[in-house]
């Protein structure tokens, strides 16, 4: 059974800095209780430790808590709640609560997110990035716990990682639009995040192998059927040649084909879609959905069971586990 690291403490801060505890607890309550050049040392001290504020008793730091930490881009995502209740499903049964925090695709956001969970002694992370800041980089090592990265099998990972290859399902998805006769595809992005740029650069790569042009239309908003409806929108004005349209998620894709339809554009026969995840909407609407099915809900299973593993004291089964995505072709390409 795996046990926490020894993690810094107050009189740790205190003595790096020179003062006492209760100068250090005053600073982290209101900073500006402490003069400014404390301040500095205060805050030098805190990151150069790695030190994590501990919101349980004194008595529990270091027992279990039998809580893990789960961190998602969004709440509202269906993505994000089909990996939670895979999670759910192995931690429920085995007598793990999960405690949940979103950050809105944002690393900073992240970071106090994931400092919060350590500061309630969490037993693992289950986190949904492979980009992380320096800081929350720190302070995982500096806790010791157990940690997985889900939904992306390719970058680095901390310590291990659950997902696929985003590259790869996006490079066979666009060999298959191309297969079909579709020579100007454009690739819609939104929230342009790691696993977003990891899909455009597979498409990219396809493109440009058969001697084609990538064009994209990319934005920072959040992926919506009315946003896919406003980018089709856009895509015909900028790229009027466009003969087929590859978005990073079916909300776009559902969207712009919708949109098609409003305007009278036929699909697949004068514009081809395809989206990315393969959502249970997509396989009931008229034409089906062209779509790369993800497995989120196995992705937690598997990440939920290799926390509780490791827990247990029992070494990670692979530092890298790559499970298999679905080209579903459907009737939109």
């Amino acid at each position: 059974m795996t046990t926490k690291n020894k993690r810094p403490t107050l009189q740790d801060v205190a003595n790096l800095v020179g003062v006492t505890k209760m100068t250090v607890s005053r600073y982290l309550r209101d900073p500006s209780q402490v003069s400014a050049a404390l301040q500095s040392k205060i805050a030098a001290a805190v990151e150069e430790l790695g030190y994590i504020p501990n919101r349980a008793p004194d008595i529990l730091s270091n027992a279990k808590s039998y809580a893990i930490g789960v961190l998602v881009p969004s709440l509202t995502n269906q993505v994000f709640a089909e990996v939670i209740r895979g999670i759910e499903k192995v931690t429920g049964p085995a007598g793990y609560q999960t405690m949940l925090a979103h950050y809105g695709y944002s690393a900073e956001i992240e970071e106090k997110n994931i400092a919060s969970l350590l500061s309630y002694n969490v037993d693992a992370i289950i986190l949904s990035e492979s980009v992380h800041t320096e800081r929350a980089r720190k302070m995982l090592d500096t806790a010791g716990v157990p940690v997985v990265e889900i939904m992306d099998s390719v970058s680095p990972a901390i310590a291990q990682a659950v997902g696929f290859d985003n590259q790869a399902a996006a490079e066979a998805m666009t060999e298959q639009m191309i297969a079909r006769g579709r020579r100007h595809i454009v690739y819609f992005a939104a929230r342009m995040d790691a696993r977003t740029h990891l899909r455009f650069t597979g498409y990219q790569q396809v493109m440009r192998k058969y001697g084609l042009v990538p064009r994209s239309i990319q934005t920072e908003e959040a992926s919506s059927f009315s946003l896919g409806a406003g980018l089709l929108r856009q895509s015909l004005a900028e790229y009027p040649e466009a003969d087929g349209i590859f978005c990073t998620n079916d909300d776009l894709a559902i969207g712009a084909i919708y949109e098609c339809q409003r305007l009278g554009i036929q699909v697949p026969e004068q514009m081809a879609v395809a989206g990315f995840h393969g959502h249970d909407i997509s396989q009931v609407m008229v034409p089906r959905l062209a779509t790369v099915v993800t497995p989120r809900e196995r992705i937690g299973y598997v990440a939920a069971e290799q926390i509780l593993q490791r827990l247990r004291g029992e070494p990670a089964t692979e530092k890298v586990i790559t499970l298999d995505v679905k080209i579903e072709l459907g009737e939109s390409i």
